[in-house]
């Protein structure tokens, strides 16, 4: 049990202000790079530093130390001891990188372990072997097929519509039709795979191999620990497959679907039908809308083979072991998504003692969070673990974390998994999805702010267990039937998922929490049905069937029986006119005597107003849009936690009046997650209400323990007090770089061995021209690692680099930064530079050295590296005490400002600087001021310190960017605003001119056409406009 103290009758107050480890955050720690033990050790007490609970050891692009070896072992046995000593946990992964499966390719050396599908074409291949027997004679003899041949078809399409079809012997002629054959293929090889390929997830005797290479290996060194110090271990983007769909009816393009070689004899012995008899079937639409149950059992089977082989198996073998399985799969956030890769998310998450998700670059998945913590109720789990904050780049700031964790944590997410800790930024590293949550952020030492939030948070929202009386039919089986060629089906399929994300977001943002019930899961979750409807530990009063085109048998049974016994059922939109795929007006018998509404916004929070047991209203009376909630039974009390969900980048100042109604008489009781302080909070009972009337800014959530009672403090207390501004700061203002400034170096002129030099190009562009020249693999997304590859590969090219420096004053003292400074040679203005590392930059693997001093005018470093195919070229800093201008695609050195203006600090000469900035500034006031406020009304910073005649006053983060400073005396005082950097305008893909591009990984650094410019695109930064002080009235 992670959650011990859950247990306890009353949350512990001196646990809510202190929360303990298992309450805590728990990063993806990047292992990519050789390990040693000095860097393992201080990088955990950085993580505890932090303010985090643990830590995963997750295998990561760069790995050196040959993965899963006795070497590695001691690594992860050395990391498990240090977790205890320090009171924290240590979670395990069970990858070498992503997908889990493979082991890093271990278990795929063998063949028939490796992943297939079935390849439909009307190419008649002669490559693969004529039968499975052939096949499997090959690999026995230690060679490697590309697959073998299945079936032929003639096949006959009415006007794009399957008229009819059969089977046909493989060189057979047709007079009518087309002749089609069908394949089994193995994955190709893939260097992400160190070159052998993904495991075959619907085979249970791969995925055993999986866990003798994998998990036996970690439960031989830390077995004691398990369900102790070591929680559990994280899977990641397991998937099947990939299905496809013809993008025409009558297109000649190969298509595909997911495959196993015992498939049809499954199929069979669950349906008495030959799979390859109506194979045509998957692929292409029957003529007069009939819909083919062929298809729908085809993707409910194969969803079964998985969720039996990969979860089942995994599951079982940790449950045993007294370890929890937890992590997430591939593509679990829309209908199509998930059937592309799953087949139905929620079967897979039965067998998890922790179901989790990832949530990236920001996105809104609610459906993704909604789905596993739907499994986590019913299942009666512990809670529900988020991967998140991945791919939101260097800029990504205390506010972004912040409303990304709040609305997952209302949504039951409890063990947040920071994406990502990179150990080390070596080479490909740095551009591995950023940014790194950790040392190399300036801003890491004050990540506890973010960080006791969440943990207070979960000291709450752990006990008891969620107040959900609505459950929802899962609506995925209708996106089997409709997988059909995009031309026919496509509008189809857009429409199933529209409705799905509209559904999904009118309940929640209605403040109508609700769980999904899976069709697949509901005949063991609910064996008899009765009034609530019990859905293995939750029950609900209320059921809808959200236009749903097909509907199991089984769950009409239920639903009717529900219906007997009183309950209420509700179909909104269309009825469903097939069961179990076939037509039948059972559904449409049920919901005559049921409730139907239309498929819209108004008459479903209508419909479930009954249900509500929170409103929440704006000043304007209308239902707030903007919040998202958790409601928890525990021990005669409940808990309320109310959150932001979406960004609000204007006026940030002002608060938005709720009018709260909560149904049930209570004393509410406020758990400040931000101080960790607990106070009475003003509410008066209405009718059958408790009411609260609160100001919450941008960022601002609220928990509330609900104590049956009335209110010990009335609402004509509750009024927020009003901010008086008095004075502006003046500027300019002096200040303090925490770091030397920047030149960024990141384009040169550039010869290949003895070649000549050619015009100037980005650095990262010159890396690739040269290995597609020497016939490389191009270090981008996709890499062997490390380990799997010769040690002392010979270096036999050199490449040359030679930087143009403009300044115009001459510079003493400057460093420069690069990684593997000792392999090059190094010449300023014709003269060898003696490397002497005495430091580094952002990162260990960027080391420092002093360089000759540069005079004024152009200044020419030529830099010689040895090159080969594990070379990394990588873009240099000139760091000192100068200033830097950028004019479009050019820098030059300039003097640094005595003092900064208020405002972007990119254009006042720190374009590249990534560190913290103190604006150091002097008060002069006439007459002291009580209960003065600082209030920056406009910065771009991840988070500001504030000191005051040298003490520590506090952070801002979060709307409505004020601190109380206590009273001001007549006279002077000393105020320093620190601004934390964040590391975009010197490791930022400061090249990308595609605004909406997301995906910030190694790709996102090497655009090319309209979405690659030479200009720097550089993040804004600073105290944006002029601090005020004021109080409040």
């Amino acid at each position: 049990m992670l959650y011990k103290k859950s247990k306890a009758v009353r949350l512990d107050e001196s646990l809510f202000l202190n929360p303990t480890s298992e309450y805590r955050g728990t990063p993806f720690w990047a292992w990519n790079t050789k390990l040693d033990r000095d860097t393992l050790l201080e990088q955990i007490e950085i993580f505890k530093e932090m303010g985090f609970g643990g830590f995963h050891m997750h295998v990561r692009t760069g790995l050196e130390t040959p993965y899963l070896s006795d070497e590695f072992m001691e690594y992860i046995k050395l990391c498990s001891e240090k977790a205890i000593e320090e009171e924290m946990l240590c979670w395990l992964y069970d990858e070498d990188r992503y997908p889990s499966g493979a082991a890093g390719g271990l278990v795929t050396k063998n063949l028939r372990y490796r992943a297939r599908h079935l390849l439909l074409s009307k190419k008649d291949y002669p490559d693969f072997e004529p039968n499975k027997e052939q096949f499997d004679r090959r690999i026995e003899a230690g060679e490697k097929p590309i697959g073998y041949y299945l079936a032929s078809y003639c096949i006959v399409l009415t006007n794009g519509y399957l008229g009819s079809y059969r089977r046909i012997k493989r060189c057979e002629q047709v007079d009518v039709g087309d002749v089609w054959h069908a394949y089994v293929r193995l994955s190709p090889e893939d260097p992400w795979y160190n070159d052998q390929t993904y495991v075959d997830v619907l085979n249970k005797e791969a995925i055993e191999e999986f866990i003798r290479v994998t998990h036996e290996r970690y439960y031989e060194v830390l077995g004691s620990e398990f369900g102790k110090s070591v929680p559990a271990i994280f899977t990641d983007e397991p998937q099947i497959s990939r299905k496809s769909v013809l993008r025409f009816a009558e297109a000649e393009r190969d298509a595909t679907m997911s495959f196993t070689d015992d498939l049809p004899d499954t199929y069979y012995t669950a349906y008495g039908v030959d799979l390859l008899d109506v194979l045509p079937e998957l692929f292409w639409e029957l003529p007069d809308g009939k819909i083919s149950q062929a298809r729908y059992r085809y993707h409910d089977h194969l969803t079964e083979r998985f969720a039996a082989a990969f979860s089942d198996t995994l599951g079982k073998w940790c449950e045993e072991r007294n370890l929890a399985l937890t992590g997430h799969f591939m593509s679990e956030a829309t209908l199509y998504s998930q059937v592309l890769a799953l087949g139905e998310a929620m079967r897979n998450y039965r067998s998890f003692q922790l179901p989790g998700v990832d949530i990236l670059c920001d996105a809104k998945e609610f459906s993704t969070v909604k789905q596993a913590a739907s499994a986590a109720h019913q299942y009666g789990r512990e809670g529900v673990l988020s991967e998140l904050y991945g791919v939101t780049h260097w800029y990504h700031d205390f506010k972004g974390h912040k409303l990304q964790g709040d609305w997952q944590a209302a949504l039951g997410v409890t063990v947040r998994v920071p994406h990502l800790s990179l150990m080390s930024m070596a080479g490909e590293a740095k551009r591995d999805w950023p940014a790194s949550i950790h040392y190399q952020s300036p801003w890491y030492r004050e990540y506890p702010f973010v960080e006791n939030h969440f943990a207070r948070l979960n000291t709450a929202l752990t006990r008891g267990k969620p107040d959900i009386s609505i459950g929802v039919i899962h609506p995925v089986e209708s996106m089997w039937i409709a997988w059909g060629p995009n031309d026919q089906t496509g509008e189809l399929r857009d429409q199933l998922d529209k409705n799905y994300q509209n559904l999904i977001s009118w309940l929640l943002y209605g403040l109508l929490d609700f769980d999904f019930i899976s069709e697949s899961l509901l005949p063991d979750l609910c064996p008899q049905a009765a009034n609530p409807l019990q859905v293995g530990e939750m029950q609900y009063s209320t059921v809808i069937v959200p236009d749903c085109r097909t509907i199991r048998s089984t769950t009409l049974a239920r639903l009717e029986a529900f219906r007997r016994a009183g309950g209420r059922v509700i179909f909104m939109g269309s009825v469903p006119e097939l069961v179990d795929a076939l037509p039948s007006q059972r559904a449409h018998e049920l919901a005559a005597a049921c409730e139907t509404i239309p498929f819209d916004r108004y008459a479903l929070l209508s419909a479930l107003d009954s249900e509500r047991k929170v409103e929440v209203r704006v000043r304007n009376g209308k239902l707030a849009d903007n919040l998202f909630h958790q409601i928890r039974e525990d021990n005669g009390c409940k808990w309320l936690f109310l959150c932001h969900v979406n960004r609000k980048r204007n006026l940030v100042d002002r608060p938005e009046r709720y009018h709260i109604r909560i149904k049930g008489h209570y004393n509410p009781k406020i758990y400040d997650t931000i101080t960790g302080q607990i106070y009475s909070c003003p509410a008066e009972i209405e009718g059958e209400h408790t009411v609260i009337i609160r100001d919450l800014y941008a960022e601002d959530s609220l928990l509330l323990q609900l104590e049956p009672g009335a209110p010990q403090l009335g609402l004509e207390m509750s009024s927020a007090p009003s901010f008086k501004p008095l004075m502006k700061l003046t500027d300019p203002v002096q200040y303090k770089l925490a770091e030397p400034n920047v030149l960024l170096l990141d384009r040169a002129e550039y010869a290949f061995d003895d070649g000549e030099f050619q015009p100037v190009e980005e650095i990262l562009r010159i890396d690739n021209k040269f290995r597609k020249q020497l016939g490389y693999p191009l270090r981008m997304d996709r890499l062997r690692q490390p380990w799997t590859l010769a040690e002392g590969e010979s270096c036999d090219h050199l490449l040359r680099l030679r930087y143009t420096i403009n300044s115009q004053i001459p510079v003493s003292g400057a460093k420069l930064a690069m990684e593997d400074p000792e392999n090059a040679q190094i010449y300023l203005n014709g003269q060898p530079v003696d490397v002497k590392v005495d430091g580094f930059f952002t990162d260990k693997a960027i080391k420092t050295f002093a360089i000759p001093d540069l005079h004024a005018g152009s200044n020419e470093l030529l830099i010689e590296i040895p090159f080969g195919r594990r070379t990394n070229v990588e873009w240099c800093y000139l760091l000192g005490d100068f200033g830097v201008r950028v004019r479009g695609a050019h820098a030059e050195i300039e003097e640094l400002p005595q003092q900064l203006a208020f405002g972007d600090w990119v254009p006042q000469g720190l374009p590249f600087y990534a560190g913290n900035v103190t604006y150091c500034c002097e008060l002069v006031l006439e007459e002291k001021i009580d209960k003065a406020v600082l209030e920056l009304p406009h910065f771009s910073a991840p988070v500001i310190a504030v000191n005051l005649n040298g003490e520590r006053k506090g952070l801002i983060a979060y709307a409505p960017h004020r601190l109380e400073l206590g009273t001001l005396s007549k006279g002077r005082h000393q105020l320093e605003i620190v601004v934390y950097g964040n590391r975009y305008n010197s490791f930022g893909t400061l090249h990308n001119a595609n605004d909406e591009f997301r995906w910030y990984g190694p790709d996102s650094y090497r655009t090319s056409g309209s979405q690659w410019t030479d200009t720097y695109l550089l993040w804004k930064m600073g105290v944006l406009s002029h601090p005020i002080i004021g109080r409040y009235e």
